[in-house]
């Protein structure tokens, strides 16, 4: 894939933006027409001067009027800008999964901070008519346990990327990414999925196409659950509670370290507050030996349902 700047564009739909690309994005959704101008434009464009202007000593970020750029070795050069622009430079040897995967990863969340939105690491799920976040570490089964939600019905609203928005009364809102999980193979196993019938993105890491069960409008956040590996034996569900949710929010906030570098810190704090006043939090700890699924899901649907007894008194 080379830069040509003559490149026809597709438009598509995703975290409640149209998206005008040069490169084909077989994830999102695609409008069936364009009216006015897209709100993104993902253009290719050598961008190999550019980095060398920026980079520093750094070998994978840059910043610089209120730019973001991105160096994946063997897969591309990343530029994001002004909220409305991406701009991507391939190698000449990268896969178009692992280009299309930095874009609406790493990238997207870039764009998400510039346009004042506040991205999540996780995934999240509809369930009686209100959105619920399952956020944690890497391994943590954020993707595992949303996938398994599915299977019972609840639609699925992000995977990875959780993009919340407030609306004039400050209530929190999450906005629907685009219709696909990405699952590791052992979860795909946990799950009794074929992994022989999904597109590898990296390692034993597949995307999962969920169309049929794709929420796509606005949701209001009612609840973050935080997932946590522990040596115990046993799964424990606690409420979060005053002070410790602020850094719970930060520390689960897509990319972090973008909020100092993009000049965020006041703007993610006031986000962040308005949040927390707003929802219920919970750490769910769970045995980092391994971990029945099905119990993670009667545990978050308990605490979902007393909730709904408390607020309706």
């Amino acid at each position: 894939m080379n830069p040509n700047p003559a490149a026809s564009r597709t438009v598509y739909k995703a975290f409640g933006l149209t998206i005008a690309s040069e490169i084909v994005l077989p994830e999102l959704l695609r409008e069936s027409e364009q009216t006015g101008e897209a709100d993104v434009h993902i253009e290719l464009e050598e961008l190999s001067v550019a980095w060398n202007e920026r980079s520093g000593n750094d070998a994978y970020y840059a910043f610089g009027d209120g730019e973001f750029m991105l160096n994946i070795e063997g897969t591309g050069i990343y530029r994001v800008r002004g909220g409305n622009r991406i701009s991507v430079s391939p190698a000449a040897e990268a896969e178009e999964t692992a280009i299309r995967l930095y874009l609406l990863g790493t990238c997207m969340g870039a764009l998400l901070f510039q346009r004042q939105l506040l991205p999540l690491h996780g995934s999240a799920v509809v369930i009686d008519g209100k959105a619920y976040a399952f956020v944690g570490d890497s391994g943590a089964g954020k993707s595992t346990l949303a996938a398994a939600f599915l299977k019972l019905g609840y639609p699925l609203l992000t995977d990875d990327v959780i993009a919340v928005t407030l609306n004039r009364d400050r209530v929190p809102f999450v906005i629907p990414a685009y219709p696909q999980q990405k699952l590791w193979q052992e979860s795909i196993d946990k799950l009794g999925m074929q992994a022989g019938s999904y597109v590898p993105l990296y390692q034993t890491k597949f995307a999962i196409p969920v169309a049929s069960q794709f929420w796509k409008e606005p949701v209001p956040l009612a609840g973050i659950f935080e997932l946590v590996k522990t040596d115990e034996d046993a799964t424990e569900l606690r409420r979060l509670r005053g002070l410790e949710r602020l850094p719970t929010v930060r520390y689960h906030t897509y990319r972090q370290f973008l909020i100092s570098e993009l000049g965020l810190d006041h703007r993610h704090f006031s986000t962040s507050v308005s949040l927390v006043e707003r929802i219920r939090m919970y750490q769910l700890r769970r045995p980092d030996a391994g971990f029945n699924v099905d119990e993670l899901v009667s545990r978050i649907l308990a605490a979902v349902d007393e909730d709904a007894k408390i607020s309706h008194g």
